[in-house]
């Protein structure tokens, strides 16, 4: 039972949170507490303080408006505290981190009357590298000439004029303490090729070794987090942690309290995180550079001991997989019927599937080739890098001094990294799957390479339910997961089993407090077009879609399909489109902004857009009235995850369009649904273009799992 202290203590935040606000209890709200604290707030523990018994998980869905930060931060913080544990917040977009950071938690702290420290925890490559800066601010001249042969693996230095001058601002700001290093406080926007130079991962950093690591902008912020009770994340950075053993970076998960806010993200992150691809052309290239420069290396320094055998066996080694990777490369080009596909952010992808994920036995024959090759030239890496770290530290005959080693070090790191990647790949793609598990989804996508095409090789789990359970789950103290789509078709099922939720994980809806029905109406037309027709569709479209828009200020129109997306922009009246905004164009940033800028001037302004303005995107009040919908959003039929699962369900008898493919598109339609009430005060229209949820049968139960508008169905 939840000890009375800790829920006084919570009862008590929470009222003088809404009285120091002058806000209301939200019904939606109390009851989030509530079941946070009856599921979080009673773990068993033994006398280490370690929990006991079944994994404690709880899942909660929030609509819009509900007030979800509060709600987990004032239940999860007091008990979290009380239990001697730390609590980790991990969300799936930045945008949420900062507002959880700078905002939410610091209003906390002033209203609540809770004590309690956070600090935000990022991945390597949000900070700058000084030794990568100081390197750039010389133009290269001190680099040596082995990072100069090694210019093809990002160690290239061309260094402009408007570079230079940024980098020197970059070292006068931080050396006024007016900047930390930390790529998302820099005042302007820095592009991601630009700031790919200024910083480094994992496989390149020499940690304590390097000369800057007393400054080290990453391990400054590392170190802060040591002491916080909350820390505030992203879910890759956990899903990094839990692939490394848990407690490498963030705390040890038997000793953390989690919450995944925006939690309909975590299975299809965790399945990101270990899928693998390589491309088979630029890898023989590169692999052909590894030959040429280490050879070059070789003339240039006689080295001695175990340090130069090493190296002298990997040239031999390059080459020989380079033949390798080329026989793979005919193999699949013969082989590959490329037929187009789009993913769901509408880019063309042409693909060959593997079907249940077999391979053909020459093509596997070939992939175990290469990773016997990949494997052996990992352990070289492998060994050549720690004998590189004894030199930096003085131990060891290693025959180079420690200075060399520090430059060589990243060159030699970033070698590993790529060797392994390549091993990682040829394994799961070779891999005999065991048959009463989900197989791995395995397909070839043809690439742009410059001038010449390239082969992508791709391997990916098609559920991450095992992994999730096996390393977070069963694992973790206690986890919270919440976002405001987590059932589909007002069911469980469907996340419980791409979350691999525990059998005794609890599962709530909480609602919203906006008033659907007097706030919004949804509409579905009959265009007269059937959606499985696309062209009869594309010109239904074409024809109404200015008069059912018109009179609204601010209209997001929403498409399952960039074509359908393109072809109803070009089709609609030349004046009309000038009002139109298409994703695409402009980053998604500025796109939002011009629209924004158009509605504030008293013009209308209408965003066209794909699945990324169906999520996310926060458009209140007049910049967003009418929400049109071109049609349900089945998932993109040829995505090889997807088809993959859908075979696997076949095969054991389910039927995949029911149990994935009518949920999925319920859970996205709601999203899409989400994006015109974003405070009480907002009004307006939804507009589906689509009357499959009247004629089909499975539409009633998706048209029944929308929030409860008004319906005028024609």
């Amino acid at each position: 039972m939840l000890s009375s202290e800790i829920k006084s203590q919570i009862q008590g935040a929470y009222s003088r949170f809404l009285e120091s606000k002058s806000l209301k209890a939200r019904y939606g709200q109390r009851l989030m507490i509530a079941e946070i604290a009856k599921v979080l707030g009673t773990i068993k523990h033994n006398d280490e303080g370690q929990r006991d018994g079944e994994p404690a998980v709880v899942a909660v869905e929030a609509g819009t408006g509900t007030g979800k930060t509060v709600a987990y931060a004032l239940a999860s913080i007091p008990i979290a505290k009380a239990a001697g544990k730390r609590l980790v917040i991990a969300t799936a977009t930045v945008a949420l981190q900062e507002q959880i950071v700078h905002k939410d938690l610091p209003d906390l702290m002033r209203n609540s009357g809770l004590a309690f420290s956070f600090a935000l925890a990022k991945g390597r490559g949000r900070y700058l590298c000084l030794s990568k800066l100081d390197m750039l601010l010389q133009e290269g001249e001190a680099q040596g000439s082995t990072a100069q042969m090694f210019a093809e693996e990002g160690f290239h230095i061309d260094v402009d004029e408007s570079s230079q001058k940024l980098f020197t601002g970059m070292i006068e700001k931080l050396a006024g303490n007016r900047w930390d290093g930390d790529r998302d406080s820099w005042p302007e926007e820095l592009d991601d090729a630009q700031w790919s130079r200024l910083t480094t991962d994992h496989s390149q950093c020499t940690n304590r070794h390097c000369p800057n690591f007393g400054q080290c902008a990453f391990y400054k912020a590392r170190e802060g987090m040591g002491k916080v009770d909350v820390i505030v994340t992203n879910h890759d950075m956990v899903l990094a942690d839990l692939a490394l053993g848990g407690g490498a970076v963030l705390p040890d998960p038997r000793e953390t309290l989690y919450v995944f806010d925006e939690g309909h993200h975590l299975p299809d992150k965790a399945i990101g995180h270990f899928a693998h691809f390589t491309r088979l052309r630029s890898t023989a290239d590169w692999l052909g550079q590894v030959e040429k420069n280490l050879t070059k290396l070789l003339a240039q320094n006689p080295l001695p001991g175990d340090l130069g055998r090493l190296i002298e066996q990997v040239p031999e080694m390059a080459r020989e997989l380079r033949t390798q990777q080329q026989f793979m490369f005919s193999a699949c080009e013969q082989l590959a019927d490329f037929t187009a596909s789009e993913d769901m952010q509408g880019r063309e992808r042409p693909q060959h599937r593997f079907v249940g994920g077999l391979v053909p036995e020459h093509l596997r024959e070939l992939g175990i080739e290469l990773k016997k090759g990949f494997s052996r030239l990992t352990d070289v890496f492998t060994r050549l890098t720690e004998l590189l770290k004894e030199a930096m530290d003085g131990e060891g005959a290693v025959g180079i001094a420690s200075h060399q080693a520090e430059e060589w070090y990243p060159l030699f790191g970033s070698l590993l990294a790529r060797a392994q990647g390549n091993w990682e790949l040829w394994t799961a793609f070779t891999t005999e799957d065991p048959e009463d598990s989900p197989p791995m989804a395995r397909w070839l996508t043809l690439a742009d390479s410059g001038a010449a095409f390239d082969i992508e090789v791709n391997a990916s789990p098609i559920l991450a339910a095992e992994t999730l359970r096996r390393n977070l789950w069963n694992v973790a103290y206690g986890a919270l997961v919440t976002s405001a789509t987590l059932t589909a078709l007002n069911s469980f099922e469907r996340y419980r089993m791409r979350a691999g939720l525990p059998r005794a994980a609890v599962t709530a809806v909480v609602p919203s407090p906006f008033h659907h029905a007097d706030a919004g109406v949804l509409r579905v037309p009959d265009l007269k077009a059937d959606p499985r027709d696309a062209a009869a569709h594309t010109a239904a479209i074409v024809r109404e879609l200015a008069g059912l828009v018109e009179g609204s200020r601010g209209t997001l129109v929403l498409f399952s399909s960039r074509k359908q997306m393109q072809d109803v922009f070009d089709g609609v009246d030349r004046d009309w489109r000038k009002r139109v905004f298409i994703q695409g164009n402009l980053s998604k940033q500025e796109t939002l902004n011009k629209h924004k800028a158009r509605v504030d001037s008293g013009e209308e302004s209408v965003l066209f857009g794909l699945a990324s303005f169906a999520e996310g995107v926060d458009l209140p009040g007049a910049y967003c009235e009418h929400v049109v919908i071109a049609k349900i959003p089945f998932a993109v039929p040829d995505d090889p995850v997807e088809a993959a699962l859908a075979e696997w369900i076949e095969a054991r008898g389910g039927n995949p369009f029911m149990e994935i493919a009518v949920p999925d598109a319920s859970l996205r339609l709601v999203q899409a649904c989400g994006r015109l009430l974003r405070t009480e005060e907002d009004r307006g229209i939804i507009t589906l273009l689509d009357r499959r949820v009247i004629t089909q049968r499975y539409g009633k139960a998706i048209l029944n799992a929308l929030p409860p508008f008004r319906r005028e169905i024609s």
